[in-house]
C-alpha cells in the first residue's frame, strides 16, 4: 500500500509500515529524525491531493487539546489570539480527516469541546501496547477497524506521567517533540493490523 504518515518527523510509524513492505512516506515541516530518504519535508496540504491508500495523521494538538483549554480563558477573559490559533488548528485537522482517501486515522489527545471536533472513534493507551505508561490518545478512524491491544501491561507496573523525570516530564528544547512521538508498540500495531487490510 501507498501510505502517508502526516505530521511525523520521528519516522516511527512510517518505518513500522516500511518494514512490512509498504510504500510508506512521512511528511512534516521538520526534518526527519530517522532516514530522510522517505521523508517529505514540506506542508502536507499539497500531498493530500495525491492518491494514497491510507493516511495516518498526527496534527499538532497544542491549541486543540483539552489540556490546553485553561489557556483560552486566563483570569476569566477570552484569549482571542489563542481562539484564532485553535480555529486554524481545527481547520488543518479537518483537512486531514476529510482527505480523499478510503482509510484514514487521525491521532490526537482528548480535544477541547470548544472547537467542536467530530467524536473520536476510540481511545488507546501506551500500556495496552507494551509500554508501562498512561497517555490517553484518541483515534478518529475512517475505513479502518479499531486498533486492538497487543501487550497489556499489569496495572501495578504502569507509571504515572506525574512522576518527575520520566519521558513525559523531561524538559529541554525537545520536550514537545518527545512527548508527541508515537510509542513503538502502537506504531507496530498499526502496521500489523492495518497493513493487512
Amino acid at each position: 500500500m501507498k501510505i502517508l504518515v502526516a505530521c511525523e518527523c520521528s519516522a516511527t510509524v512510517r518505518d513500522a509500515f516500511r518494514k512490512l513492505g509498504h510504500d510508506a512516506w512521512s511528511c512534516d515541516i521538520l526534518p526527519c529524525d530517522g532516514d530522510p530518504k522517505y521523508h517529505l519535508q514540506q506542508d502536507v496540504t499539497e500531498l493530500l491531493k495525491e492518491h494514497w491508500d491510507m493516511i495516518i495523521a498526527h496534527p499538532p494538538c497544542t491549541y486543540l487539546s483539552n489540556a490546553g483549554a485553561r489557556f483560552l480563558y486566563p483570569k476569566g477573559i477570552l484569549n482571542i489570539n489563542r481562539l484564532k490559533k485553535g480555529l486554524e488548528a481545527k481547520e488543518f485537522f479537518m483537512k486531514l480527516y476529510n482527505a480523499d482517501c478510503k482509510m484514514i486515522a487521525v491521532e490526537n489527545p482528548i480535544p477541547s469541546s470548544v472547537y467542536g471536533l467530530p467524536k473520536y472513534t476510540q481511545t488507546i493507551e501506551p500500556y495496552q501496547f507494551g509500554h508501562p505508561f498512561k497517555k490517553k490518545t484518541c483515534l478518529w478512524l475512517k475505513g479502518l477497524p479499531n486498533l486492538m491491544p497487543t501487550n497489556i501491561i499489569a496495572a501495578d507496573e504502569i507509571q504515572s506521567t506525574k512522576i518527575a523525570g520520566n519521558w513525559f516530564n523531561k524538559g529541554g528544547k525537545d520536550r514537545q517533540k518527545n512527548r508527541a512521538k508515537t510509542f513503538q508498540g502502537i506504531a507496530d500495531a498499526m502496521a500489523n493490523q492495518w497493513g493487512n487490510l
